[in-house]
């Protein structure tokens, strides 16, 4: 039984086999996964901005785009991963406000494009995508086979 690691909202957590990484309530949140197949090690963020430029410290670094992906970066490289090696999962980035058309109301887009951004600057290969929608998701990552489960609310259970 793998013992599960709670990723809060605006967080970011690590875990090896015999570990899991498991967000809830992303909705125009991005869950992204950072992941090494040789090493099996994780991290995972809970992102609810994308970017950190206009505001003043004290910042929670995994709340933004920017800064979880840098920080992400860091976590593998301080161990000897280079980042050629890691590949990534994303999920959520809804659409939750559709009663706008203001580039305001688009934070799940807006989330989602400043991630995909980051990580093709970075030259990481994205294996997975589930995003957009309106739906509320619930994700769950295994380092030991790299596998995601996304449960989507009212669309059920997909494992990639």
């Amino acid at each position: 039984m793998s013992e599960i690691i709670k990723v809060g909202m605006a967080d970011m957590k690590s875990a090896q086999p015999g570990e899991k990484l498991r967000t809830t309530g992303l909705g125009s949140c991005v869950g992204l996964i950072l992941y090494d197949q040789k090493s099996r090690m994780a991290v995972m963020a809970h992102i609810m901005l994308p970017d950190s430029r206009n505001v003043s410290a004290p910042l929670n670094r995994a709340k933004f785009a920017d800064t979880a992906v840098e920080d992400m970066l860091r976590y593998f490289q301080t161990r000897g991963v280079p980042s050629g090696r890691l590949l990534a999962k994303l999920a959520g980035g809804a659409q939750m406000f559709s009663f706008s058309d203001s580039d305001t109301f688009r934070i799940g887009p807006r989330n989602t494009e400043a991630v995909k951004r980051l990580l093709a600057d970075a030259s990481i290969r994205i294996m997975f995508e589930d995003t957009g929608g309106n739906s509320g998701r619930t994700i769950e990552f295994n380092p030991a086979d790299g596998s995601l489960e996304i449960r989507t609310v009212h669309k059920g259970v997909v494992t990639a």
